[in-house]
């Protein structure tokens, strides 16, 4: 018995035995877990029951989601199985630990013994239930135009499987169509053609991805791609064309401009605008007085001023022969090319220079030449052929040569200044005013002072009787008779004004263009902003640092043209810019912009002069010493055509009542005849309106720049006298008026004088009779053809007025008291209506054989009157033309013969 117990009791002398390690693999949502090695236990004790067997497997470990479970006891093979679904996603790798035990030493399991630990690596094995998904829910990006990327963006898919191969992006792919781009396995998106911004401005492209398990994107992915221009340096908001309509003031030229500089960093900008005049006139729009004119209104003081280069006319015609530049924009200006040249005549400028003087001329001269180009010259007439003084061109030098006159002290003096000048040579338009004070000369270009480089000195010249020859364009070599030393250019506005000017605002006014730029600087930038002018406002520079400020400035820069009628056409514009970064050197270069500011055509101004332009006086009138008032009722007006709501209407521009500068009287027909006949004119009037007046046997030229109205006034007193009337029945004058040295021409405005000759008061009757056949604008061969046509149509003509008498009569005998008082008012009735015939020569028929004795006598009374009224008629020229009430009464007593005047502009024969 006992021994059998113990037997028993000893029976299960081994421990299990299993492998150390064990790696299994379960796939998810699957419970097999497959073991290597796989899971079989041993015990030495077999093939003893229980002792031998194994019972069961334990796994050590919190929450292991496995159990172990024995398929065969006596072999001892078991497996490991999943407890439930699981989820690689939350845990990819289990680990635990696991002990076998044997059955014991009876069924009751009594004394089992269990064996090591083994530990136990279980793997989730991955199923590819996730699809990739992108990380944003859209890509944008921005490309420049003109350029191939390495990268644009990165578009990045991920997915939530759990193993590297389902949780893989394996590729991307574009679902959108024909766009020129590619994207790699790792996202990366590029171009495959260069983009261009005037073709696309923005892509949109759809995107989606795989995984390695060849799972597609759930949703796909937008990606946006803009295309920017290349960004290029420069001035946007640039009008090429800018339209300036003339009198508007100051015209904003870029007022939208910005500077674009593409981000980068900059230190320092600078701007020149440019406004190109020099095609214009003497280099930009300047008025076109001519210089004498300007010289006054500029408030040049001193003496006399003598041009010398006058645009040709009646009373100057030394210039006739010269080229000059085609229209009246601008002043005359006078082409030499080397072969003319032009003689002052004697008595224009006094010769003796002793006292101050200056020359001023405008010349455009290039390039030098090697000879000796003359500007004025004046040199002896005859003989020595010494040089008394001269302004000329040699090398790109303008050169003075002033020697003393032989009254002098005998001691050496400068005799010749040189200025070494590039403007000299340029080929553009420059203004040169020379100061003489010997022995001191000062030159001013362009308003600016210039130092003599050079002075070389001299002895006087010698005594000698022999006149001087002033010329311009050349040398008068007295000796040889010719000319020498030509100048090849142009020259305008050659003045000599004795007196010096060096008054700076006076040369400034002469030269100073009366077109520009202007700019206004806003408040807040004109501190941070420089901006500098050329003297003539033709261009300007504008720096700083700051682009906001800097655009401000520039959209304020304008062009202004203060003429009244500027000169229509294009004036080009110009800017350069220089910018500058922090590495101190141009890193962005800005391109010039160019356009032009196109001056429209201004309202050209009429001139209209209007007035009596046929009358009658009686001989003693043209005799008498204050002669015949001319223009008695002259009307100078000015209108300007504008067009108005469709059609075109005429203003009377009273608001643009301009200035003359001239009005020419011309005799047509013969030319005065200066034994017996004259045009007067008080030159005290003149003086006091600060005009100048010149008479020939043509007629009488009025100069210089003033009002209509202050050119009414003085034409109204100009005069004409005869005191030789036998032979003379008729007088014809013009009048033409003009403004800007000839830039607007008024009317002609013709006036024909006839002469009433009287013999006695019986012979009234048939010299009115005769006198309509003066009238007509017809030359008579002689007093005798006269006669003969008298007869005949005094015949017809008696006729005619018997016809019309009748209705006269009535009216004598009315009113003859009447008629007497409204004696002026008769007169100038007469003047202007457009009756054929204003005066009735029957009226005198009537008187003569009227039974009304009282009238016939006042008729001789009157005509014995002759010089009272003629006294009257002067101190009424003298006043206003308005003042017609005083006439009246002193041409009561006047005959009606002597008054007689008509209007023959409707008379038809």
């Amino acid at each position: 018995g006992g021994g059998g117990c113990r037997r028993v009791m000893g029976l299960n002398k081994h421990k299990p035995w299993i492998e150390t390690t064990y790696h299994g693999i379960v796939t998810e949502n699957d419970d097999k877990v497959l073991l290597d090695p796989p899971l079989i236990a041993l015990d030495k004790d077999a093939p003893l029951r229980y002792a031998g067997e194994i019972c069961g497997f334990r796994i050590h470990g919190q929450n292991v989601p496995f159990e172990a479970v024995v398929l065969d006891k006596s072999t001892g093979e078991g497996v490991i199985r999943a407890k439930g679904p699981l989820d690689c996603e939350l845990q990819k790798e289990h680990t635990f630990t696991l002990q076998a035990y044997d059955c014991g030493e009876g069924p009751d399991g009594a004394n089992m013994k269990k064996s090591h630990k083994a530990t136990v690596h279980i793997q989730v094995n991955d199923i590819n239930e996730y699809a990739p998904v992108f990380k944003e829910k859209s890509y944008k990006a921005t490309v420049m135009e003109g350029k191939q990327y390495d990268s644009i963006l990165r578009v990045e898919a991920v997915d939530a499987d759990c193993s590297f191969q389902f949780s893989q992006i394996c590729s991307y792919d574009i679902v959108t169509p024909e766009v020129p781009f590619t994207v790699d396995k790792d996202g990366y998106i590029k171009n495959t053609e260069k983009l261009n911004y005037g073709k696309e401005r923005m892509y949109k492209l759809t995107v989606t991805a795989y995984d390695c398990g060849k799972n597609r994107a759930s949703e796909d992915v937008l990606v946006k791609i803009n295309v920017k221009p290349t960004c290029k340096p420069g001035w946007t908001g640039f009008n090429k064309r800018i339209e300036y309509e003339p009198g508007t003031g100051s015209l904003p030229l870029f007022p939208s401009v910005h500077l674009e500089t593409c981000d980068e960093p900059i230190t320092s900008i600078q701007a020149n605008i440019e406004l190109e005049t020099n095609h214009i006139g003497k280099g930009c729009d300047r008025d076109t007085y001519s210089e004498k004119a300007l010289h006054k209104l500029c408030g040049a003081s001193g003496g006399g001023t003598v041009e010398l280069l006058p645009a040709p006319s009646s009373a100057t015609n030394w210039t006739v022969g010269l080229p000059t530049d085609n229209g009246h924009d601008s002043d005359q200006v006078f082409e030499f090319n080397g072969t003319q040249a032009v003689k002052v005549p004697e008595g224009v400028v006094s010769t003796s220079l002793k006292e101050p003087f200056t020359v001023s001329v405008w010349m455009r001269h290039g390039p030098g030449a090697h000879d000796k180009e003359t500007v004025l010259c004046n040199s002896d007439k005859t003989g020595m052929n010494r040089h008394h003084y001269s302004l000329y061109v040699h090398n790109c030098r303008l050169i003075l040569l002033l020697r003393q006159e032989p009254t002098e002290t005998e001691n050496y003096k400068p005799a010749e200044f040189h200025w070494k000048l590039d403007q000299v040579c340029d080929k553009e338009w420059h203004h040169y005013v020379v100061n003489v004070e010997f022995p001191s000369v000062s030159l001013f270009v362009d308003g600016a002072s210039f130092e003599p480089f050079l002075v070389t000195e001299d002895y006087p010249l010698r005594p000698s009787k022999i006149d001087s020859q002033l010329t311009i364009g050349a040398c008068w070599q007295g000796g040889s008779g010719h000319m020498a030393q030509f100048f090849r250019g142009n020259l305008a506005g050659l003045m000599i004004h004795s007196g010096k000017m060096e008054n700076k605002k006076v040369i400034d006014c002469l030269y100073t263009c009366k077109e520009g730029l202007d700019v206004q600087l806003p408040e807040e930038v004109a501190t941070s902003i420089k901006v500098e002018f050329n003297p003539n406002q033709s261009s300007l520079s504008v720096e700083g640092d700051d682009i906001d400020a800097f655009d401000k400035v520039m959209q304020h820069i304008s062009y202004l043209n203060s003429r009244q009628f500027p000169t229509p056409g294009i004036r080009h514009l110009r800017v350069s810019t220089t910018v500058k970064c922090f590495k101190e050197e141009a890193c962005v270069t800005v391109p010039d912009a160019e356009g032009y500011v196109m001056v429209l055509q201004p309202e050209e101004p009429k001139i209209s002069l209007s007035g009596i332009d046929h009358f009658a006086r009686g001989a003693a009138e043209f005799e008498s010493p204050e002669g015949v008032t001319l223009f008695p009722e002259l009307r100078i007006v000015s209108t300007i055509t504008r067009e108005g709501g469709g059609e075109r209407e005429t203003v009377v521009s009273e608001e643009i009542m301009h200035n003359l500068d001239t009005c020419e009287v011309s005799a047509l027909g013969d030319e005065l005849d200066g034994e017996h006949e004259s045009l007067e004119l008080d030159p005290a009037q003149l003086t006091q309106r600060s005009l100048e007046m010149t008479s020939s046997t043509l007629g009488l030229v009025i100069t210089g720049v003033s009002t209509m109205a202050q050119y009414e006034t003085v034409l109204h007193l100009i005069r004409y006298k005869n005191w030789h009337t036998e032979a003379l029945f008729d007088r014809k004058f013009k009048l033409v008026c003009s403004e800007l040295n000839g830039r607007y021409i008024s009317n002609d405005f013709k006036v024909e004088v006839n002469v009433i000759h009287t013999v006695n008061p019986m012979e009234h009757a048939n010299d009115a009779m005769v006198q309509p056949n003066f009238i007509n604008p017809v030359h008579h061969a002689s007093v005798d053809l006269a006669a003969t046509v008298v007869i005949v149509v005094c015949v017809s003509f008696l006729v005619f007025m018997i016809v019309l008498g009748v209705f006269r009569v009535r009216a004598t005998h009315q009113g003859v008291a009447r008629d007497q008082e409204a004696g002026k008012e008769n007169e100038m009735d007469w003047d202007d209506s457009a009756l054929t015939i204003t005066v009735n020569p029957m009226e005198t028929y009537e008187d003569q054989h009227s039974s009304e004795d009282d009238e016939e006598e006042e008729e001789e009374e009157e005509s014995e009157d002759g010089e009272e009224e003629d006294d009257i008629t002067s101190a009424e020229s003298e006043s206003s033309e308005e003042e017609e009430g005083a006439e009246e009464e002193g041409q009561q007593g006047a005959s009606r013969q002597q008054q007689l005047e008509w209007d023959d502009s409707t008379l038809t024969y």
